[in-house]
């Protein structure tokens, strides 16, 4: 079984070089050479692009293209490029470590069944234990926004870990448009529409990385929700 890890990068010159070292080691002890690492370069305008091809080989794969997509775009181009059976995205920073793709892939050993698996903080007794007062409740303001208004069933949509076997990936993000934060609604919705079977992982904060996520990104997130909501609805699937 091979393994596929999707990671976006842009302007991460300071944390790339240390990332692809830490993932290829933790990759080849958990997978051996059955595995690739794809880092794709959402348009970086420092070194970043150049530190990661100077580290690319065999394994570790850079994908790039000039023009600033988004998350979305980057996670995309990635999961559309990937070979492994099974394919998991996460961030340059590894906030949530690495061991979670090791556990990923026992879910989906254990549930033959099972289409996707993504990481919930809401079913970590800790998964929120780092985060500020006003942080909490800003997650659970948009974690209910996104429930009721949004119509995502799962319990933490935006959390930056999930995987999918490779059928599932290819048919997901060959329906999805959406290059910016709000990906990962149009990611599930168009799941939830394909009657997907999506498992739910416990994860926590274990690094802490410097969010590029401000406040003015969460209120376009509120808003972008309500029309990926409405386009899926309309999406004709065959």
């Amino acid at each position: 079984m091979m393994v596929s890890l999707i990671i976006p990068v842009y302007n991460e010159e300071k944390i790339v070089a240390g990332t692809i070292k830490t993932v290829r080691d933790y990759m080849e002890n958990n997978f051996k050479d059955d595995y690739e690492v794809i880092f794709v370069d959402d348009g970086s305008g420092d070194d970043t692009l150049k530190i990661a091809e100077g580290l690319s080989d065999e394994n570790i794969k850079i994908i790039s293209y000039e023009k600033n997509k988004g998350k979305g775009g980057a996670v995309r181009t990635g999961m559309l490029a990937a070979a492994g059976d099974l394919v998991f995205y996460t961030d340059c920073d590894m906030a949530y470590g690495l061991d979670v793709i090791k556990t990923g892939c026992e879910m989906f050993g254990k549930n033959q069944n099972a289409d996707i698996v993504i990481g919930s903080r809401r079913k970590h007794k800790d998964g929120y234990a780092s985060y500020t007062f006003i942080r909490k409740i800003a997650s659970v303001a948009i974690y209910m926004f996104i429930k009721i208004c949004g119509g995502v069933k799962s319990s933490d949509s935006q959390s930056g870990i999930k995987g999918f076997k490779n059928s599932a990936a290819k048919k997901i993000f060959g329906l999805c448009e959406v290059d910016g934060w709000s990906f990962d609604c149009e990611v599930l919705l168009i799941a939830e529409k394909l009657n997907y079977k999506i498992l739910e992982m416990p994860v926590t904060i274990i690094n802490h990385g410097d969010s590029k996520v401000r406040a003015a990104d969460g209120l376009k997130l509120l808003k972008e929700v309500l029309k990926i909501k409405k386009r899926v609805k309309k999406l004709e699937l065959k």
